[in-house]
């Protein structure tokens, strides 16, 4: 018997349910990224990162940040970010999954409560499972849950520290939270609010500063904005109270113990949150592509939209979710299916991002094209 069976058996298993995965190269036009401002190829960027180089900015650390990778262009940033975004202080992570992973590993204490929203991010789940905090989910988008399943959980003669964790804008659902009333329940139960705008910065929000933008500032507050999407760069920055940064720092294992990101990207991200600020037409010409797609989605398909640049078009089945990606992908059309685990069960859809990569026209002739691949794939 060899080694590999078992792994080539569910592998084997994946396929046969329509849930096998593999690395496809990107190409036709965009519907698929999370390059929402199309800053991934903006001159300017570009230009940012040669005069880094000119100046002597390093490609790579070369230690963690406890060690010798601490540098400047690491907290220029950091200082920018905080100031940006009304907060004490923040923290560069090499990338959003390896950001949350720290913040809930590492914030909530033992005898302490998560409560999160159904679909939070898997990393947050990820940290969660690694941290010695409870964990419990609310009906996503549901206040209401969200206070029931508190009293719930201080009935049972628990008296930790509650933090009700969301995201502002969710990553295969296209909607948002209800930022306020999260606020308020955590005012009212003396609790942390933890709100990840991967998805909403650069583009949602005041100045692109995400939907929590009014809140963030406060002692029990904290964000996280990745740089990896609309910001057109990779790393994540955690924004909150000095204290809780300090802690990070001290206690936080991914961060501790990982190599710090290269400096040159810490350098290309201040380009980016300057150019977000200075461009504010990025936004308008996206939410006005936003307009017109979801009118269409509506329009040709049927579908209504989720009024984001996030439009999830449900399909249901696995296997034939897949089909119609890869035929309008043949049709010169990126867009990807998403499947379960990501997705709850008998939810495959297709994931239509919209970037300032694509056109009014390219939208209008991707939904057509989707309309004929769902009448040619049988159900």
């Amino acid at each position: 018997m060899s080694l590999l069976n078992k792994h080539q058996g569910a592998l084997e298993r994946l396929a046969e349910r329509g849930r096998s995965r593999s690395l496809l190269k990107a190409y036709g036009c965009d519907f698929s990224s999370n390059d929402y401002l199309a800053l991934t190829t903006a001159p300017e960027l570009r230009l940012a990162a040669e005069h880094a180089l000119a100046r002597g900015v390093g490609l790579g650390a070369g230690g963690s940040r406890l060690l010798r990778g601490n540098d400047p262009e690491h907290e220029a940033l950091e200082l920018e970010a905080a100031n940006l975004f009304n907060t004490e202080r923040s923290l560069f992570f090499g990338g959003g999954y390896n950001a949350n992973v720290a913040l809930f590993s590492t914030l909530p204490q033992q005898g302490d409560l998560v409560l999160h929203d159904s679909l939070i991010h898997a990393s947050a789940h990820d940290g969660m499972k690694l941290g010695a905090a409870q964990s419990m989910a609310f009906k996503h988008n549901q206040v209401e849950d969200a206070q029931a399943r508190i009293a719930q959980w201080r009935q049972q003669g628990e008296t930790g520290r509650i933090w009700i964790a969301c995201e502002s804008l969710y990553s295969m659902d296209g909607d948002q939270a209800p930022i306020k009333d999260l606020m308020d329940l955590a005012d009212t139960h003396d609790a942390f609010l933890l709100v990840d705008e991967a998805h909403a910065t650069g583009v949602l929000g005041e100045g692109g500063k995400g939907l929590a933008a009014k809140f963030e500032g406060r002692e029990n507050v904290i964000s996280l904005h990745t740089c990896g999407k609309a910001l057109g760069a990779s790393g994540a920055l955690v924004c909150g109270p000095a204290v809780l940064i300090d802690y990070l720092i001290n206690r936080a294992r991914g961060f501790i113990y990982a190599t710090a990101p290269s400096p040159l990207v810490a350098a290309i991200v201040r380009a980016s949150l300057k150019l977000v600020q200075d461009q504010p037409e990025r936004r308008d010409q996206l939410a006005d592509l936003v307009a017109h797609a979801n009118a269409e989605m509506n329009r040709v398909c049927g579908q209504k939209g989720s009024g984001t640049h996030i439009l999830p078009f449900l399909i249901g089945n696995d296997k034939r979710t897949m089909q119609i990606a890869k035929a309008l992908q043949e049709r010169g059309f990126d867009i990807r299916g998403i499947r379960p685990p990501t997705v709850p069960r008998g939810t495959s859809r297709l994931r239509i991002a919209l970037t300032l990569h694509a056109s009014k026209q390219d939208v209008s002739s991707m939904f057509e094209a989707l309309a004929e691949e769902m009448d040619l794939v049988p159900s």
